[in-house]
């Protein structure tokens, strides 16, 4: 082999090197990222079903329940068109409360009640998520297919 030959065979070995460490790269950030829905979203089927994703919303009133242990909660969140049924296993923040405009990261279980990893409220009176201020008014903007159902 040439020295030139040898320089070629280095730079196309640089180039294999560096396309594989990008597409690992995108790949792995792809695999991480955790995109926001809203109740109306997740009961209209378009969040993922075996991913973790970030679920936004109010509290529903009257809907929190503590279990017996002491650390699992289910309660509702709601966006004012739709309700997903929450579970979460875990201290909540000091902050969360019924009304409470908050973001929940987890993923569908197979019973499709949205199994939480983390549950963060917001932090004071004049502060809402964006996303979640943006679902509320989204489904405002929006009919509710099933009359009454956000009611009860």
């Amino acid at each position: 082999m040439t020295l030139r030959q040898q320089r070629m065979w280095l730079v196309g070995m640089l180039l294999v090197g560096v396309v594989v460490a990008a597409s690992l790269a995108v790949s792995a950030f792809w695999e991480n990222m955790q995109f926001f829905y809203s109740p109306t979203e997740v009961a209209d089927g378009k969040a993922p079903a075996n991913r973790n994703f970030r679920l936004g919303g109010l509290v529903e009133n009257g809907s929190l329940q503590r279990q017996a242990d002491g650390l699992t909660v289910r309660f509702s969140v709601t966006d004012t068109a739709q309700r997903t049924q929450v579970q979460y296993t875990g201290i909540l923040p000091d902050l969360f409360r019924e009304g409470q405009g908050i973001v929940a990261t987890g993923k569908i279980g197979s019973n499709g009640v949205f199994m939480a990893e983390e549950v963060l409220a917001k932090h004071d009176e004049n502060y809402m998520p964006p996303e979640v201020a943006d679902a509320l008014k989204t489904a405002q903007n929006v009919p509710n297919p099933h009359p009454g159902s956000a009611d009860r």
